[in-house]
């Protein structure tokens, strides 16, 4: 521990004389550290970003995905935040009345492994994240309104989403039912899909089980048609995240139909789904679950059969592992009907068919679908074809080398459907089926219902109450909340609650007999998919939310990183839709405009705190100045890019800030005068330098607006600083033009760099940057006074020349025949032609 402590103290010291060193160094007045620190202090103390509903003007709600507090920032947070600040603050420049909150998504497994790690209670340790994390946040200049803060472990959040599970219950959108679930015997509880690395539990490493288990469900597939129809509406979205959620709700129009099944005792007869009825003449095996009835009452007499449905039972059931998993099955020695032509049917268990989708059987039709094609080729299994590509096509087909997939051919081996296209047969087949009872047609969803059980302590506690004689009975109103106890040992081996009988032993609300609490706690996306609307009734302990959640929502842009595009997505998607039918908001989707952001990286690996590539930035705040880390993180790249961060940017945005931006500043003000600017009476020179700024201005509103380039407004006025070190200042007019140039700048990079710019603003207008607003374009500086034009002699460049405008083409040709270097290559011939277009080129045609 000493050891420890003195090297602490020596990199400390180190940072402290690196850091004295460098400002000693510096040429400028300018000190970021005290600078900020009295900026930052003045926000505080005169509340400066705080907001009410009671404001004339219109609302503009900003809001950035709230942290889970892991203890510190990593560079990933400083983009997201910055970038969502850099917005709050352009439209508070537009006049809007503009809330930007902050909170902690408090509650998860992380907190658990802390707490084993180091002995310490997860809401302990959670606490003195928040504290520190948000002392980090407040660092880098964030305008945010921290009186509406919350954290979802606080039991007067988690209060209200108690209530709210206990409406969608009366509501009939919550059920319990058994499930397959991941499920780490060691650790005692579920596991995602993301934690099961190799079959095995990403912290005990033990073999991971796939068990059934009593969960809750939230009927998202109640509203699953209009979370896909509303897509279209969200116009802010980009299309690529809309994407991604059409094709996780997944809509498809098919025919669910049975194969007569009569043995073993099961005489219902299989059930299955397919959007391809038309192939339904080429099914030469039915592929089951390994959990299915039939692969059950299969495996009581067969030892080996038996064997392989445990092998199965150990596997990792995401999607995009069952794609690229290696393709097992076992006949069951059974056999179903087709159900038109009678013809007997093997039926196989198979390692890529899941219970939980669907009845858990599909029809296999190898000739027609590659991953059953690849099955029936292990297995010895026939394949029949029964689409070929219509006469005339260029397309392949040859199904003894892969299976023909394609819906645009027409059936052959088909008995009576032969010779029709797809939309014949889906209909003809789908009708037949219909007529003998055995199918009807259908719209199905790949969304599947949300289930919210976890076995996991550091939740929110699910609010039922469980009855032997009346069953699942919700928690009163005025029981609420249930509180998850915070003052436990944690061992990390299952959760401490369900060890608390004192705790979860309590009376029935209806019969008044012996009952249990419910012990596990909630998914944690449960709180992450309403804080926003919670933000907007902050500090309301009457009800979940009041009016001013209707002012304020939806949320106008939303900024987050793209790994969140589906599932957070979604379910607050879901939950705004169930708080509008209870009348708790009143628009139908909660996030206008989503940025949804790329990855900071650093050796192309995400940073992150569960990545092990932190990149705390506060050394670089403390060296460089928060401003100088928000320029270089904003000038980095588009927010939609990914890119590989480097620290070195920090140290150039700081090195122009302080020598170029402030010290020419600084120096502008000891000669201008606050006198304004006459247009009319300047001359060429100070008019292009005009021009040049209003130019500026104008596109740079349009970045920070509509096209979200960060990184461009910074590029223009780095370039227009350029033309002010160039421009020769001689006069009291230059200096009052270079004076609105410097007034131009710190506004322009107020959004980007708050706090340099407000004492810069200061200084040159007196006032304060917070009442400042966006600043008018003189639609006349924008004129042109000249233009750059190139000549050209039978198309190759040959020189250039700087002429008004408004110059006649004839003078323009006499103008670029004198041009130097231009006459040499025209001497002694004959000008053909002469090709003048405005304002860019002369082009003469010799020979």
């Amino acid at each position: 521990m000493d050891t420890v402590w003195a090297v602490d103290q020596v990199e400390s010291h180190f940072v402290k004389f690196l850091l004295v060193k460098y400002m000693s160094e510096s040429t400028s007045s300018y000190n970021p550290r005290s600078a900020e620190k009295q900026t930052q202090q003045y926000w505080e103390d005169n509340r400066s970003f705080e907001v009410s509903e009671n404001d004339s003007r219109a609302k503009f709600y900003c809001l950035a995905m709230f942290p889970y507090p892991s203890g510190q920032l990593h560079m990933g947070h400083v983009r997201t935040y910055t970038l969502g600040d850099v917005i709050a603050r352009f439209q508070r420049l537009q006049g809007k009345n503009v809330l930007q909150p902050m909170g902690w998504d408090a509650f998860g497994l992380p907190a658990e492994n802390a707490a084993i790690k180091h002995k310490v209670p997860p809401a302990k340790w959670t606490m003195s994240n928040i504290d520190h994390m948000k002392k980090q946040l407040k660092s880098l200049g964030f305008s945010y309104d921290w009186s509406r803060e919350l954290y979802t472990c606080d039991p007067e959040y988690y209060r209200w989403e108690q209530w709210f599970f206990t409406r969608m219950f009366a509501k009939g959108l919550v059920y319990k039912k058994a499930a397959f679930v991941n499920w780490d015997p060691v650790d005692q509880t579920v596991l995602a899909n993301e934690q099961v690395i190799d079959g095995r539990g990403w912290r005990s490493n033990a073999l991971v089980e796939r068990k059934e288990l009593s969960q809750w469900f939230l009927k998202i597939t109640d509203y699953a048609e209009e979370l896909l129809d509303k897509l279209d509406d969200l116009e802010g979205w980009p299309e690529k995240i809309k994407t991604m959620q059409r094709n996780w709700i997944g809509r498809s129009e098919g025919l669910e139909f049975t194969f007569p099944f009569e043995e073993a005792g099961l005489d219902s007869g299989i059930s299955v789904y397919t959007t391809r009825p038309d192939t339904l003449m080429g099914a030469t095996y039915i592929a089951v679950a390994s959990q299915h009835p039939i692969a059950k009452a299969a495996a009581k007499n067969n030892a080996v059969l038996a064997e392989f449905l445990e092998q199965c039972s150990k596997v990792k059931v995401a999607e995009a592992d069952m794609a690229k998993m290696e393709k097992l099955g076992m006949d069951t020695g059974y056999s179903a009907k087709h159900p038109i032509t009678g013809e007997q049917v093997p039926v196989w268990v198979a390692n890529f068919v899941l219970m939980e989708y669907g009845s858990g059987a599909v029809m296999a039709v190898p000739a027609h679908d590659q991953r059953d094609y690849d099955f029936a080729q292990k297995y010895g299994l026939s394949i029949k074809q029964v689409v070929t590509p219509k006469a005339g096509s260029d397309e392949e087909c040859n199904v003894d080398v892969e299976a023909y997939v394609s819906k645009q051919g027409i059936l052959i081996n088909s008995d009576q459907f032969d010779g029709l296209n797809f939309k014949e047969a889906f209909d003809a087949v789908s009708d037949l089926l219909t007529e003998r009872d055995l199918g009807e047609r259908q719209t199905k969803y790949r969304l599947r219902d949300w289930g919210v059980s976890r076995q996991r302590y550091w939740g929110c506690p699910i609010p039922i109450i469980n009855c032997d004689g009346c069953g699942p009975v919700a928690v009163p109103e005025a029981d609420l909340p249930v509180e998850l106890p915070t003052d436990i040992e944690f061992e990390g081996i299952g959760s401490p609650i369900k060890d608390m009988p004192e705790w979860y032993e309590t009376t029935c609300p209806k019969c008044g007999g012996d009952a249990n609490r419910e012990t596990d706690t909630f998914d944690t996306f449960m709180e992450s998919s309403w804080y926003y609307a919670r933000f907007a009734s902050s500090k309301q302990d009457q009800s979940m939310l009041d009016d001013r959640a209707k002012y304020w929502t939806s949320v106008d842009h939303y900024v987050g990183g793209e790994e969140h595009a589906i599932l957070h997505l979604l379910y607050a998607r879901f939950f705004h839709k169930v708080m509008r039918d209870e009348g708790l908001v009143e628009s139908d989707e909660p996030f206008t405009k989503l940025l949804s952001l790329g990855m900071v990286l650093k050796d192309g690996v995400k940073m992150s705190k569960s990545a092990g590539a932190a990149g705390d930035p506060q050394h670089l705040i403390d060296l460089y100045g928060a401003d100088a880390v928000r320029m270089a993180m904003m000038f980095a790249a588009p927010p939609e890019q990914s890119f590989e961060w480097s620290e070195n940017g920090v140290e150039s945005s700081s090195r122009w800030l302080r020598t170029r931006l402030w010290d020419s500043v600084m120096s502008c003000l000891e000669h201008s005068d606050q006198e304004p600017v006459e247009h009319s009476k300047l001359d060429d020179k100070q008019k292009e330098l005009r021009r040049l700024v209003h130019e500026i201005i104008k596109k740079a509103e349009d970045d920070y607006g509509r096209r979200l380039r960060f990184n461009t407004v910074i590029s223009s006025v780095m370039t227009l600083m350029n033309h002010i070190d160039k421009f020769d200042t001689k006069t009291p007019i230059d200096w009052r033009v270079v004076r609105e140039a410097l007034t131009a700048i710190v506004l322009v990079m107020s959004p980007i760099t708050p706090h340099i710019c407000r004492d810069l603003w200061q200084k040159l207008s007196g006032m304060s940057i917070e009442e400042a607003r966006w600043l008018e374009v003189d639609e006349a500086a924008l004129e042109l006074t000249s233009v750059e034009m190139i000549v050209q002699v039978n198309g190759k460049l040959r020189g250039k020349f700087q002429v008004n405008p408004e110059t006649s083409r004839d003078e323009i040709e006499d103008i670029a025949k004198n041009v130097d270097n231009v006459g040499k290559f025209m001497e002694g011939k004959t000008v053909r032609k002469v090709i003048v277009v405005p304002n860019k080129l002369v082009n003469f045609v010799v020979s």
